[in-house]
């Protein structure tokens, strides 16, 4: 490829070219701008994000209402309407499901879909979201979601996320920059690569071109922040987690204060340091960091990855929040032997659990035996009756009490959507 005269002296970055496919590409980028992320990129992004982020509640709420059976075809003077709900219904779920507080906030809601387009009354006759027996669609089931160059970015950048996660690769790992270390990095070089072997691009310079799009418009940034997408061994993260549960009241809060990640979310930023005040939860820096695996059905099976259910600092335009994993909810540890011991004071229970659109809603932890870490208030596995410190005996029949943590996730994670659990809990919890 022919690199354009420039009066300005290139800086290299790295290595001075790269080559695939016969087309090398300098690496190069003019002194004083470098690969720094201006301001106005900044800016844009943390508005592109917040519009990823209605997208994505949006999606998740339509999707929970195909599976209630909300949306559905409906007649009305002698006409069908096809895939729609009714907004007197939708208003009576969102508070019955602690989506909202009362009818005014989840007529806000609603009317926050219907100003970004995600949502509209059948026959356009409102512009505002009635609380009233009438009929409204959401405009991916009718295919009048407008698609924007914003949007096409965002539906692809999904797009790639989901390649990524369901496909088995080493893309993803937990790598240091400047002597932090960050969980599920990607590096850029090896990112471009992978686009070019996925036929997602056909050259270095297109991948490149596509991947700061990407960082652009909120999909990816670098681990720090602080540099524009370059091909280079520089380390990057998805900025957002599409897969996480997000809440409808979600909508209603400040960006500062929106659960874009949580404390173990893949993207979660994190330190090992010596440095006690960086603790989190009183967990000791010296101790070892594990990784906490959440099953979430939407999770890849070989990952680590979980979702704690709590508010978090955002992965945004803001310094990144780095931080330590939290300690087990368990008030001492518990071996095998103990738990299974004649006259142990502990009672089993077995649960079944269906996965919604999102998952099952629990995170598993430890060790022969493991233990529920966390559960979604609002999911199925807590509308089944698991609670936190119960340890995991089986899974659909087959007993895990030998197991540790990763292979009971991958366990459900690659088994049907209804999973029946054998738990064990103390008597006096």
């Amino acid at each position: 490829m022919d690199v354009p005269s420039n009066p300005h002296p290139p800086v290299l970055l790295n290595s001075c070219c790269r080559t695939s496919l016969g087309d090398a590409k300098l690496s190069v980028k003019l002194k004083g701008v470098m690969d720094t992320v201006g301001i106005t990129v900044q800016k844009r992004a943390s508005e592109l994000e917040q519009m990823a982020e209605v997208l994505i509640i949006g999606e998740q709420l339509r999707l929970r209402l195909h599976e209630e059976k909300l949306i559905k075809d409906r007649r009305h003077h002698l006409k069908t309407y096809p895939n729609c709900f009714v907004a007197k219904e939708v208003i009576d779920w969102l508070i019955e499901r602690k989506e909202a507080s009362d009818r005014d906030t989840a007529i806000k809601l609603m009317q926050i879909m219907n100003d970004n387009s995600i949502i509209h009354h059948v026959c356009d006759e409102y512009k505002e979201f009635k609380d009233l027996k009438i009929f409204y669609r959401f405009r991916k089931d009718d295919g009048t979601l407008p698609l924007d160059q914003e949007v096409k970015v965002f539906m692809r950048g999904q797009r790639l996320y989901e390649k990524i996660m369901n496909s088995e690769n080493t893309l993803l790992q937990a790598r240091e920059e400047d002597d932090m270390k960050y969980e599920r990095t990607f590096v850029a070089s090896e990112f471009i690569d992978w686009l070019i072997q996925e036929q997602e691009a056909k050259t270095r310079l297109e991948a490149e071109q596509l991947c700061r799009r990407l960082l652009e418009h909120a999909i990816i940034q670098h681990v720090a922040n602080k540099r524009h997408f370059v091909d280079s061994e520089l380390l990057y993260q998805f900025r957002l987690n599409f897969r996480r549960r997000r809440r409808v009241m979600e909508l209603l809060n400040e960006r500062s204060q929106r659960m874009v990640e949580s404390h173990d979310s893949p993207f979660c930023l994190r330190k090992q340091s010596h440095d006690k005040s960086t603790s989190f939860l009183s967990v000791s820096p010296t101790k070892e960091i594990k990784i906490v695996s959440a099953v979430r059905r939407s999770s890849m099976s070989n990952s680590n990855s979980g979702s704690y259910f709590a508010n978090s600092s955002t992965l945004s335009s803001s310094p990144p929040v780095v931080m330590c994993n939290p300690k087990s909810v368990l008030k001492r540890p518990v071996t095998l032997d103990e738990l299974v011991s004649p006259g142990a004071p502990y009672t089993r229970k077995t649960l079944t659990i269906v996965s919604d659109a999102v998952g099952w809603g629990f995170v598993v932890r430890g060790n022969k035996p493991c233990h529920i870490q966390a559960v979604d208030p609002s999911g199925p596995a807590a509308a089944a009756g698991m609670k936190i410190c119960q340890f995991v005996v089986s899974v659909n029949g087959l007993s895990v009490l030998h197991c540790d943590f990763r292979t009971v996730s991958n366990l459900i994670l690659t088994g049907p959507r209804t999973i029946v659990m054998e738990v064990m809990e103390e008597l006096n919890s």
